[in-house]
């Protein structure tokens, strides 16, 4: 059993936690208070926005009465954390730029967020940071640089892999390039899908794509069985199965030519008349 030969210190150490929390609370009571006078509201309803920015704050009271409230400015601020929005469902933007915040536990809750720049903080988990940030679907705008977790090697990527709904990250758009790259780097099998897709391949059945057929147990021949190398070796039980696959798994070619006989002679153009067919081209795709 530990002994504090202090005990008071200690005490006195969490009264003035206790104290000092109260105090900020205090502060942040006074600041929203002063923006509703300010703004001439009367009604929590008729909150719409609050500006909160530059108040030297280090913890916000809870806003869940502003039900309606849709622009927050909090930025320039001492915020470490988020615990303040729980029930602001219809807020849309959000300004925490430049406090001292290491976690966005709460974030979770705002799912019609649209902007959200919490750049120059103290984020370091870009794990926890994008597993909270999962659930906002209209989240557009985001920005999270000059944070520790941007040292990453790979952070652009794997922030727009996470959120492929973001559109400007850290005041750059989002290309297509870089969503071409995330696949490649995040998503092997996604990847492969689409390379096969493009050079007109089929994709491996080892990776489980859900196949136009219902494939039967497979059987193995016995190992003596004379079959080539370029073979495949698995016995269908219906011989269908087997055709599809084999043709699937066949390259496609496409040639295109001109159709020559719909091409008109000299004599044809000399005596070409309104309401002529143009040539035509021929395409045979074989595979």
């Amino acid at each position: 059993m530990s002994w504090d030969p202090n005990p008071v210190p200690r005490a006195l150490r969490c009264w003035s936690l206790r104290r000092a929390s109260e105090t900020a609370l205090q502060s942040s009571r006074r600041a929203v208070e002063d923006q509703l006078k300010i703004r001439g509201h009367k009604r929590d309803a008729d909150v719409f926005e609050l500006f909160l920015s530059k108040k030297e704050l280090t913890e916000v009271i809870d806003l869940s009465r502003f039900k309606k409230l849709k622009y927050l400015w909090l930025h320039h601020n001492k915020l470490h954390g988020i615990t303040f929005l729980t029930r602001n469902y219809c807020l849309t933007e959000l300004y925490l730029n430049n406090n001292a915040i290491f976690e966005i536990e709460g974030l979770h809750c705002l799912p019609s967020l649209n902007i959200l720049l919490l750049h120059h903080n103290e984020l370091t988990n870009i794990d926890a940071t994008v597993k909270e940030l999962q659930g906002m679907l209209n989240l557009k705008i985001l920005s999270l640089y000059q944070n520790p977790l941007c040292q990453y090697n790979l952070y652009r990527l794997y922030i727009i892999y996470h959120l492929p709904g973001v559109e400007l990250l850290d005041r750059n758009q989002v290309t297509e390039k870089e969503r071409r790259s995330m696949i490649t780097i995040f998503n092997h099998k996604k990847a492969h899908i689409i390379q096969s897709i493009a050079f007109r391949g089929k994709v491996d059945a080892s990776w489980g794509p859900k196949s136009p057929f219902k494939q039967k147990p497979a059987q193995r021949v016995p190992s003596d069985f004379g079959f080539a190398n370029n073979v495949d070796k698995t016995v269908f039980n219906d011989p269908e199965d087997a055709v599809f696959v084999r043709s699937m798994k066949r390259s496609v070619m496409t040639l295109t030519s001109m159709n020559w006989n719909t091409v008109p002679t000299r004599e044809e153009r000399y005596l070409e008349e309104e309401g002529t067919e143009p040539a035509q081209m021929l395409t045979v795709t074989l595979r």
